[in-house]
């Protein structure tokens, strides 16, 4: 059986600042959190704890109803204004949150059952 990788990247906004001897950072379009002792870790924390918190919920199957339930809809990608010409609140930015995928088998009728 043959293993096929594949990753996705989503973008999303996050809002890092300083509290006391931490940096925070949160992403408020899905309610996610973490900080870092540095605004660089502080960001990969971010990056790190989003990850996570969508691959659990592709895991249980409930990352539409999420997404969902967060204000999110599917667009097409041409219809879809590019993220560069968004205007951002204050101090926030988009970080890339890879998403790694493994598939075992190349079977279609797994695919589309």
């Amino acid at each position: 059986m043959e293993t096929i990788r594949g990753e996705m990247n989503i973008q999303l906004p996050v809002r890092i600042g300083r509290e006391d001897d931490y940096f925070v950072a949160f992403c408020s379009a899905l309610d996610v959190g973490s900080q870092g002792r540095t605004e660089k870790e502080a960001r990969d924390n971010i990056v790190e704890a989003l990850a996570l918190f969508l691959v659990s919920c592709m895991e249980r199957g409930t990352l539409d109803e999420v997404l969902r339930a967060c204000g999110f809809r599917p667009t097409l990608f041409a219809a879809a204004e590019p993220l560069s010409s968004v205007t951002l609140p204050d101090r926030e930015e988009y970080v890339n949150v890879p998403i790694h995928l493994l598939a075992n088998s190349r079977d279609p009728k797994r695919c589309h059952e």
